[in-house]
């Protein structure tokens, strides 16, 4: 079962926690997350699943800033969310979906337990100018059945942030990070 709207807002403080909140933006059955100012781009020609990929730091100006097909963008959440006892998915809205833009590409599915910013990935069929604190994508809650074991994982809990894939991790525990320094863009 999914969770309407006023059921999200009285699971508020309990099984749900959204920071910062505003009732303005809860739906008839999702509440809407808003899009930060910091985007992360690869700046690998060839990523590689078993090792660390160099990216940079890109902010969003309040005049916006253009996305261009063919390149993948890492998004985040002005929102923290924490979730228990339910497992918590985002989904693009629809009036973002019908510019072109891909909200992100597989990771909707949160696990019960996750605490932390959503990552979004984020990808452009044509050129579209985004801003920063839009409303880019929806949260939405379903109840499980059966015994809960929480979301424990060391690569993306409680994170700070924008998170590159952490896959190495798993395929290659020895592999050091490569975090270059951030460049900080104002394009239009």
């Amino acid at each position: 079962m999914i969770l309407t709207g006023k059921e999200i807002q009285r699971r508020m403080g309990g099984d749900i926690d959204i920071t910062p909140f505003d009732e303005s933006r809860l739906n008839p059955n999702s509440y809407n997350l808003t899009l930060h100012n910091e985007l992360m781009i690869y700046e690998e020609i060839v990523l590689d699943m078993r090792q660390p990929n160099r990216y940079r730091s890109v902010t969003v100006p309040d005049a916006g800033l253009v996305l261009s097909p063919n390149q993948l963008y890492l998004g985040r959440t002005v929102e923290r969310t924490k979730t228990k006892n339910l497992v918590p998915m985002i989904e693009g809205r629809s009036s973002v979906g019908r510019l072109g833009l891909f909200v992100h590409v597989t990771a909707g599915f949160g696990d019960v337990g996750f605490e932390g910013f959503w990552t979004l990935e984020m990808f452009a069929i044509q050129p579209i100018r985004i801003y920063p604190g839009i409303p880019i994508c929806q949260i939405f809650y379903h109840e499980v059945v059966g015994d809960i074991v929480e979301y424990k994982s060391g690569k993306y809990q409680n994170n700070s942030g924008i998170q590159p894939s952490l896959l190495y991790k798993e395929l290659n525990p020895t592999a050091q990070p490569r975090i270059d320094a951030q460049l900080h863009l104002d394009l239009e």
